[in-house]
């Protein structure tokens, strides 16, 4: 493992002096970011790729969290916005993606010191150091990072003292098929694939009702399609469900009644009591090797699936497939810093093995900061969301405190950022396929 220089900063080089910090992404997680630095007193800039905060949470608007609002506001934040006279939601009631942007991202994103410094509509394509490709060392911590963007008047760059990077995943959804590619013929009925949670009962209703629909996956973006599938056969008849997944069984939706998150609790029950009711169709140990069009001509509106079941090939018809598999980083973006990932899960190697789904399924996490997200390339990180890569067990409490850790390194404020503190809700169920078996957890 490199050896990383994690000190802060006691002065900026001359090349960085006057330079913003860039923040990539204005999500929760970046828009925390940007209230701790504007809290601190050091400039940001904030790049959005889309037209508004939050946009895109409002593209699963319609889901709701099972975490409280009591974990979904950063604290600095808090502070900041209660200075306007914002009144904060009730703290145990349970938002929609779309009532925490109008609630809480979109107030935020409105603070004087954070709207005049975010970018709408403005993606960022590369992030390098000026004048470097990663190959180069010398003087490379003293060099401004270079962003380039794609914007509503064409390609950009902007240089910057660091980058936090909390563009998310949610637009990199993991492949359909096991392997990790997208499984043969995707192209040809990619139409009749829908991303993670479709508004199956408002915007989208149109593409399931009386249709059979296949959901691919085994976590809680797939539990909630699934019982919104549910919810929207009772109301039209020949609406037919069935879940897909490459393992024995779905262990991340499922948590223990002791599950501190009681809402995350009932998902799960109520999943398994629908599939045992009939009403869910379970498919378990299925491996997505090929997908066809089933018919000819104008009555070709359908798909088959075609996957390894143990040693024998099945298949399995459709009308539509839902793309719940989770979600991956984006890399590409990142190919001239240096990183340190970890090899399975493509989080930050520090942090990987807190997280990682082959030895934790759980959502409680131990406390991290600035330390384990640090990268071989000084001034860049990595948070939230797209700092777990592919592990899906991330929650907004943990990326608050990552930024809070992060921003305070950055001000040079070493105790503060090494005093990291956060206490998640405990899932009551903890393990591997190992573990359970043995009756043991792993955290």
């Amino acid at each position: 493992m490199t050896l990383l220089d994690i000190s802060p900063r006691t002065q900026l080089a001359p090349r960085l002096q006057g330079l913003p910090v860039a923040i990539i992404g204005g999500g929760p997680i970046g828009l925390a970011t940007a209230a701790n630095l504007a809290d601190r007193g050091i400039d940001f800039v904030l790049l959005e790729a889309g037209d508004r905060v939050g946009a895109s949470i409002e593209e699963w608007g319609h889901i709701r969290f099972f975490s409280p609002w009591r974990h979904l506001v950063d604290p600095v934040s808090r502070r900041l916005l209660a200075d306007t006279g914002w009144t904060e939601p009730p703290a145990d009631s349970l938002p929609t993606g779309s009532e925490l942007v109008r609630d809480f991202l979109a107030p935020l994103g409105d603070l004087p010191a954070i709207a005049a410094r975010t970018r709408l509509g403005v993606t960022v394509t590369d992030v390098t150091r000026e004048g470097m490709d990663r190959t180069r060392t010398k003087g490379r911590a003293q060099t401004p990072f270079l962003l380039r963007t794609q914007t509503p008047d064409g390609v950009e760059e902007l240089t910057a003292r660091a980058v936090v990077d909390a563009s998310g995943t949610y637009r990199t959804p993991n492949r359909l098929g096991s392997s990790g590619l997208d499984p043969l013929g995707l192209p040809e009925v990619a139409d009749l694939v829908s991303p993670a949670m479709p508004d199956v009962l408002g915007r989208d209703r149109a593409a399931f009702v009386g249709r059979r629909t296949v959901v691919v996956g085994a976590g809680h973006s797939a539990a909630n399609t699934l019982l919104d599938l549910v919810g929207l056969s009772a109301e039209a008849p020949g609406t037919r469900i069935t879940w897909v997944i490459r393992n024995a069984g779905a262990d991340r939706v499922t948590t223990s009644p002791d599950d501190e998150l009681k809402a995350r609790a009932a998902i799960g029950a109520r999943v398994d009591a629908l599939v045992a009711s009939g009403r869910i169709e379970l498919v378990d140990r299925f491996e997505i090797v090929r997908l066809a069009r089933t018919g000819t001509g104008a009555a070709a509106s359908g798909v088959r699936i075609t996957g390894r079941r143990g040693d024998a090939l099945e298949t399995i018809d459709t009308d539509r497939i839902v793309n719940a598999t989770g979600f991956r980083p984006n890399l590409e973006m990142l190919r001239e810093v240096r990183l340190e990932l970890d090899d399975i899960v493509e989080a930050s190697k520090r942090l990987a093995p807190l997280i990682d789904p082959n030895v934790h399924t759980c959502g409680t996490v131990e406390p991290h900061g600035f330390a384990e997200l640090t990268q071989p390339e000084r001034d860049f990180f990595i948070v939230g969301m797209k700092s777990y890569g592919r592990a899906p067990t991330f929650l907004l409490a943990t990326g608050y405190e990552q930024v809070r850790s992060i921003s305070a390194w950055l001000a040079g404020d070493e105790a503060s950022a090494r005093n990291v503190e956060l206490v998640l809700p405990a899932t009551g169920v903890c393990g591997t396929d190992a573990a359970s078996a043995s009756g043991s957890g792993c955290c």
